[in-house]
Order: C-alpha cells, then sequence, then structure tokens
C-alpha cells in the first residue's frame, strides 16, 4: 500500500538517503511537520529529505483491514522504494518504531540506519487503549461541526486534557460541517492485540540502531534490552530527561538534538 508523505526538503540538495519518520498509534505525519524541518535544514544534523508518511489506517492514507506489524512494513517497504530510491534511514515512535523494526529485520537492505523512538521489540499491555478507541467511536459525529465540539464527549472515556487534544487532532471536519475520525477505529480495534504485542520477528539488522526513550517512560526497560541487544547488536541507547512515552512532544528540542547528533555522528 502506497502511504501519504509530507516531505521536508533539504535547503540545497543532499546524497544523503533521505529520512523516513513513522508516527505512533493514532498520530499522523503531521504531528511531525516541526521536526521534519529541522532535520531537514542541516543545523543539528547533514542536510538531508524528510519523509514522513502516515501509516494505514491513518491520515491521509488509505484504509486496511489488516494492521499487524508485516502489513504496516510492507507499506514502509513500499514507500521508500517509490520515494526514496529504495533506501532510507528510518525514525519510527512507539507503534511506528515497531513497524520499523520489523521493516528492518524482514527488509534490511532498505534501511540504512534505524531509529526506534520509546518502544522496544516485546509485547505491552493495552495501556488503555481500548477504552480510547471505544470514546472515539462514541462521539456523536452528528452534533460535532468543529473539533471542540467533540472534546466534552471524549472526556469520560479519556480523562487526560493532553490526550483527548492529541486525539482530536484526528477528527476532521468537511467544508459542509460533516465531522469524521481520519483513524480507521474498528480495524484498530480488532487488531489492538498485534499492535500492542510484537509479532516475534526474527533476524538480525547489524546497521547503526538507536534506542532514544523518554526518561520517565517504562516502555523501553531493562529487561528489554537482552531482547534488543538480540536483534540489533549494534544498538545504542540515549534517555531524553524529564520526557515519557510522548518525548518529541514533551521535550522537542533535546529529542532533535539527540536524534540529529547520532545521524551526525553515525553518517
Amino acid at each position: 500500500m502506497r502511504l501519504n508523505t509530507i516531505i521536508a526538503e533539504p535547503k540545497t540538495p543532499s546524497d544523503l538517503p533521505p529520512l523516513v519518520i513513522v508516527h505512533g498509534l493514532y498520530g499522523s505525519a503531521k504531528n511531525w511537520g516541526a521536526i521534519s524541518k529541522r532535520l531537514a535544514q542541516g543545523n543539528v544534523c547533514p542536510a538531508r529529505r524528510v519523509v514522513a508518511v502516515d501509516l494505514r489506517n491513518h491520515g491521509d492514507s488509505p484504509w486496511g483491514e489488516d494492521a499487524s506489524y508485516p502489513a504496516l512494513a510492507s507499506d514502509l517497504a513500499e514507500t521508500i522504494e517509490a520515494e526514496c530510491g529504495g533506501r532510507a534511514d528510518v525514525l519510527g515512535h512507539s507503534m511506528g518504531g515497531k513497524a520499523s523494526m520489523q521493516l528492518a529485520l524482514t527488509r534490511p537492505e532498505l534501511v540504512n540506519r534505524l531509529i526506534a523512538a520509546d518502544i522496544a521489540p516485546v509485547a505491552y499491555e493495552n495501556h488503555g487503549h481500548l477504552a480510547y478507541i471505544r470514546a472515539m467511536k462514541g462521539v456523536d459525529l452528528s452534533t460535532v461541526n468543529r473539533r471542540a465540539a467533540a472534546e466534552p464527549q471524549l472526556r469520560d472515556g479519556v480523562p487526560d486534557r493532553a490526550l483527548r487534544a492529541f486525539l482530536l487532532q484526528s477528527l476532521a471536519v468537511e467544508e459542509d460541517g460533516t465531522a469524521r475520525w481520519k483513524l480507521n477505529l474498528d480495524a484498530l480495534e480488532a487488531h489492538m492485540p498485534d499492535i500492542v504485542g510484537w509479532p516475534g520477528t526474527e533476524g538480525e539488522f547489524t546497521g547503526p540502531t538507536l534506542f532514544v526513550h523518554g526518561a520517565n517512560s517504562d516502555y523501553v526497560g531493562p529487561e528489554a534490552r537482552p531482547q534488543i541487544k538480540r536483534l540489533f547488536p549494534a544498538a545504542r541507547f540515549v534517555a531524553v530527561k524529564e520526557a515519557g512515552h510522548w518525548l518529541h512532544a514533551e521535550q522537542p528540542e533535546a529529542f532533535v538534538q539527540t536524534v540529529g547528533g547520532w545521524l551526525k555522528a553515525t553518517d
């Protein structure tokens, strides 16, 4: 499946492999706009083309019933072949990080370097995601003609204000005033065990790999490191201070400096 992309071009042409950015669950390429531009400009690392994608069932990409990691990785492979000349650096956050790891393990010829942001190749608990999906499905869209009108309907199912604001970024209000979710909520709900899980993919990606995680997050704990090092033997680990799972949103400057510095050091 060919994915929708938002591309940040460098000011001057670059012969470096493009950087592909893969968002997490409920996200989109638009969430990464500012970071994409920073990494493309050449201030914190050598300038390059940055390609942010909308994963299937998110944003402006097509929908598909299969929301498993093999399917997501296949979409990334098709997009890298079409948009990046067949090879790219890949940065993925959360669900997007797992899709990127799946790609690196199964199609390593497409991945130059890998950055996994606050995620490991292990299974996690639900973390409330089914409740969030049901809250979104519970919004009466016939009463919504602007995003703010949906916010009160999400409060019971999504108590966290910042998370509600994030989810509402995926609510589109058309010119005629009708509202729709830019998320395939049915497919995401059906495949939630796959999304929070890990398909047990074997193999080895030996290219340069960075696991950057929030210092206040428990997604990349010490117990995950043996599995990470087995699949990604060149992995390095960096914690972003005063950040949780949404490290790129909570500490964007530190995140950009960490990723950009690593890209510069390993170019």
